[in-house]
């Protein structure tokens, strides 16, 4: 009867492997939507409030090599190394949530993050983690540089901006190819929570976070010191006209 059980599971296991998405049609083509962006606007129609969404797709190649040293330095430092789960960071966080009950953010790869933002949601339990780290390890086929474009066009960058394209023209009024390091940390210091972390009225937990992008950039040595001074007084420039340009 065990051996029945098992099997039966197994066989369920496997059917319910191949209805998950493989995301095999975005080696080519873009989305058109995201998970992410329809729940914001049924959040929005619930809430009675206008419907907003700016994006604009840009290939890898016109975003700020700043942008993505950024992104890559504060959200998946070995996003080159890994196959779409940091091993020893997800069994961490995951050790923590068996003991806490409960799914805190943090642990999860720039894959994982892009495969939430495609298919899952924001709820945090071990169910959407199982699925998440299938997906992105599916996603993986895709290559690097494929994944790092659709994540950096389609991530969350404040309410109804969605890419780096147009995260740049909202909050700095240029493209995504012209952001400078100091910019490139402020967007990056976003993304743990880019609705409540609002450039234009800098809290503590922005500024902090954003100097700490900053420093990464040295840490790396992306920046020489000379150079990575310039751009902290830049980035406390910014900071200290307490709000950026109005968009």
């Amino acid at each position: 009867m065990t051996g029945v059980l098992l099997l039966l599971g197994g066989a369920a296991f496997r059917a319910w492997l191949l209805v998950l998405p493989t995301g095999e049609e975005f080696r080519t083509k873009n989305p058109g939507s995201t998970f992410l962006m329809k729940a914001r606007v049924e959040e929005a129609t619930k809430e009675g409030r206008p419907v907003l969404r700016q994006q604009q797709w840009v290939p890898l190649s016109r975003i700020s090599r700043w942008l993505i040293d950024a992104v890559l330095d504060s959200e998946d430092a070995r996003f080159f190394d890994h196959d779409g789960i940091d091993v020893v960071e997800a069994g961490e966080a995951l050790g923590k949530a068996i003991e806490k009950g409960r799914l805190k953010r943090g642990a999860s790869t720039i894959t994982q993050q892009l495969a939430r933002n495609l298919w899952l949601g924001g709820d945090r339990t071990l169910w959407r983690k199982l699925r998440e780290m299938i997906l992105a390890r599916r996603l993986e086929a895709l290559g690097k540089e494929r994944i790092l474009e659709l994540y950096l066009n389609v991530a969350e960058w404040g309410d109804g901006v969605y890419g780096a394209e147009a995260a740049a023209q909202y909050w700095f009024h240029e493209s995504a190819a012209e952001i400078a390091p100091e910019e490139a940390a402020i967007l990056a210091a976003m993304l743990p929570a880019p609705r409540k972390r609002n450039p234009q009225h800098p809290t503590r937990p922005l500024r902090k976070r954003a100097r700490r992008v900053l420093a990464l950039f040295g840490t790396y040595h992306q920046l020489a010191p000379r150079e990575l001074a310039h751009a902290r007084s830049r980035l406390e420039s910014l900071f200290g006209r307490g709000t950026l340009a109005a968009h």
